[in-house]
């Protein structure tokens, strides 16, 4: 594949949905039984890696856990920490987000499930609830074919 370093897996929209809100499931799964609070709905879209193929797409599911506490959110952080890299993956960046708030946040990637991740927890504050915001991307797969694509989401 032009451009790419690795070669992709082949894929329809449909199986690579469920596999990437099984991955999310870990993810939450890994925040410990102490983080209980609402999980946001909507589920994992497709974007087209167009750039490398017709027939080539992505997949990405923003998510959060809200109506937590800072407590939570600092415990669910941690869990997550400990648990990724005995689950296949690598933590890329450990640290303070880029913004005013300093809010934690956390990069990895998981290279056998090809996935990557960015999980950043929000405290309390006057503009905002506590919670865990998390954002989980595949790298491209590849349909069966690029009208296989069309009208997915």
């Amino acid at each position: 594949m032009k451009g790419l370093d690795y070669t992709p897996v082949r894929m329809d929209p449909e199986p690579a949905r469920t596999k990437t809100k099984q991955v999310s499931s870990s993810l939450l799964e890994m925040t410990g039984a102490g983080v209980k609070g609402k999980v946001t709905e909507p589920g994992p879209s497709v974007t087209r890696c167009r750039e490398y193929g017709d027939d080539l797409f992505s997949m990405s599911h923003p998510w959060s856990v809200y109506e937590i506490s800072d407590e939570q959110v600092d415990a669910g952080l941690t869990n997550l920490r400990k648990a990724l890299n005995g689950n296949g993956w690598k933590i890329t960046k450990d640290g303070k987000a880029n913004s005013q708030a300093q809010d934690p946040e956390i990069y990895a990637e998981n290279d056998a499930e090809q996935f990557a991740l960015h999980v950043t927890g929000n405290k309390k504050s006057a503009t905002g609830n506590a919670m865990i915001l998390f954002k989980v991307v595949s790298k491209c797969f590849k349909a069966e074919s690029a009208k296989s694509l069309d009208g997915e989401y």
